[in-house]
């Protein structure tokens, strides 16, 4: 999202919806941020209003950006919530959504542990949501990105979504279990082209000063859920090898992170996300 936020100033309004106290910190820019969600956070947070995405008590063309972060699989009315957004979103502004792909292993082990987890809107058609946003948004489509998995909601120093019996049976939380897990995954994505390390689909509509980088960042923290882009990481010198393996520390939060290459991902067809589609593909 960081595309988006980082080319507005002073003024300028931003709706982060469905963000509970936040999807990105208040100080991230001069901006104007306005947090909307229909449960009231547990945290405080700034300038938040209580409300259904299907119902936005906010005027018309009032925001320049929507962000809507893995909160569109949560929304009971979906129609409604995109012709909300579409409603308050300037014809001139920008809008990310980025929504887990229910096919893939690491949304289905979600579901299973936090029995659904909420995800009421199952996408498996990256192609099919994007136009369903264009129409109800009338916001043109610009980019698709791919997002990696390293299941940082089973970090069981994050907080839980299941019970510890179902935790037992996906090594419990342990970090060293998630280690084995991204090392397993990326190996089998690079040598057989299967789809483990991923986990769903950045959107983006609407208007941008930049070109809007579709890279798939594959370096993603077990702890915090950060990406960083192997280049990057290399550029700063955050890599280093550790015996037989290579190993990052993220900048967000400080954890070691194994490493791989971006590019072995860019080799990977994104099937999903070409093929047309329902957008809420259900299982």
């Amino acid at each position: 999202m960081h595309e988006i936020l980082e080319n507005f100033g002073p003024g300028q309004r931003i709706l982060d919806l469905g963000s509970g106290a936040g999807s990105f910190p208040s100080s991230f820019g001069p901006f104007i941020a306005i947090r909307a969600d229909l449960d009231h956070p547990s945290t405080p947070a700034q300038n938040f209003a209580q409300a259904d995405a299907a119902r936005l008590p906010f005027a018309d063309r009032a925001f320049d950006a929507v962000i809507s972060n893995h909160s569109l699989e949560h929304f009971h009315d979906l129609a409604g919530s995109l012709s909300e957004i579409g409603r308050v979103l300037k014809p001139t502004g920008a809008l990310y959504i980025s929504v887990p792909d229910a096919s893939t292993f690491a949304d289905r082990l979600y579901r299973w542990l936090a029995r659904g987890g909420g995800h009421v809107n199952p996408f498996t058609s990256a192609q099919g949501l994007a136009a369903t946003i264009e129409r109800a948004t009338h916001l043109r489509h610009v980019q698709t990105r791919t997002l990696c998995a390293a299941l940082s909601y089973l970090n069981r120093r994050n907080p839980r979504i299941c019970g510890p019996r179902r935790f037992l049976l996906v090594g419990g939380g342990t970090e060293f279990s998630l280690h084995l897990f991204t090392y397993f995954a990326r190996l089998s994505d690079r040598l057989f082209g299967t789809r483990l390390g991923v986990y769903g689909w950045a959107l983006y509509f609407g208007n941008f000063p930049v070109a809007v980088d579709n890279d798939i960042w594959s370096n993603v923290c077990i702890r915090c859920g950060s990406g960083a882009q192997s280049e990057w990481l290399r550029h700063v010198n955050a890599v280093r090898r550790r015996f037989f393996l290579q190993v990052y520390r993220c900048p967000s939060c400080g954890t070691s992170n194994l490493f791989s290459e971006d590019r072995h991902y860019r080799r990977l067809s994104d099937v999903r996300a070409q093929r047309p589609g329902k957008p809420q593909g259900y299982n």
